[in-house]
């Protein structure tokens, strides 16, 4: 059974254009796109990769205080 949180994510336009997303609570997940839907995609994207990698490790994912069920 899956759950779903939210995480805040700051989205810093770039001045060649694009974004830049990071995420206060998990500073792993740092990622870019050419817009802001991109960037939040590839956001997406680099979680599934973060989660996955800390399972594959055998590591807990980050205490969930902060995260917004």
């Amino acid at each position: 059974m899956s759950q779903i949180y939210k995480l805040p994510l700051v989205l810093d336009p770039q001045p060649e254009g694009g974004y830049v997303v990071t995420c206060p609570l998990l500073p792993e997940l740092i990622t870019e796109g050419e817009d802001a839907q991109e960037a939040l995609q590839n956001a997406n994207d680099a979680l599934a990769a973060i989660v996955d990698a800390l399972r594959q490790l055998n590591k807990p994912l980050p205490p969930v205080a902060g995260w917004m069920k």
